[in-house]
């Protein structure tokens, strides 16, 4: 039996970000110039609660109209439920897109803005400061580092981490997730080890 070794070499999702990062593609038609705050809104517990969507569409709006242009990939299931309450996007709505194409936009955007759970750790990769419309996050080590901020679903706190944020660059000062190179460094303990 060979004994078990726990080694932190990284986080792969990382390495995948930026080896497709050189393949990423503009999402068709795009035209807002960059530096955009770029949102994500699909959780349950924001698009099925009518008082956290309401605070949050009220936000963007906000947003958009006052500090920088905000584009939305929507998906059509929170484009009804919105609709169905009466609430109104004022933002640039643009259709869902694949990574590759969020992988652009992330590349270009001043702010992330988001409900996701990858798209925070996507945002600290490339760099780009980002608030969580969430009352908790898995990713607590981007809360400590100073990379995300949680804002939960209130208006006002939504707006001031927005505009307190936007164009911050954020940096990777501790490889916090292996720096893009896990998966190298998992293939060379696999050499090792055979």
């Amino acid at each position: 039996d060979k004994p078990i070794q726990v080694l932190q070499v990284g986080d792969v999702m990382q390495d995948s970000a930026e080896f497709f990062a050189q393949r990423a593609h503009v999402p068709q038609g795009f035209a807002v110039a960059d530096g955009f705050i770029l949102a994500t809104l699909h959780r349950a517990e924001n698009t099925d609660n009518p008082e956290r969507l309401a605070a949050i569409v009220q936000a963007l709006n906000h947003l958009h109209q006052h500090v920088a242009p905000v584009v939305l990939p929507l998906h059509p299931r929170t484009r009804n439920v919105i609709a169905a309450q009466g609430l109104t996007l004022d933002v640039h709505l643009i259709e869902p897109v694949g990574y590759l194409e969020m992988l652009w936009l992330l590349q270009r955007t001043g702010l992330v803005l988001t409900d996701s759970g990858g798209v925070q750790k996507e945002a600290f990769f490339f760099g780009k400061a980002c608030v969580t419309m969430r009352d908790q996050t898995e990713w607590v080590e981007l809360i400590e580092v100073g990379a995300n901020e949680l804002v939960g679903a209130d208006t006002d706190k939504i707006i001031a981490a927005a505009t307190r944020n936007i164009g911050r660059a954020v940096q990777d000062e501790h490889s916090l997730y292996g720096g893009g190179v896990a998966a190298k460094r998992i293939v060379e303990v696999l050499a090792v080890n055979k």
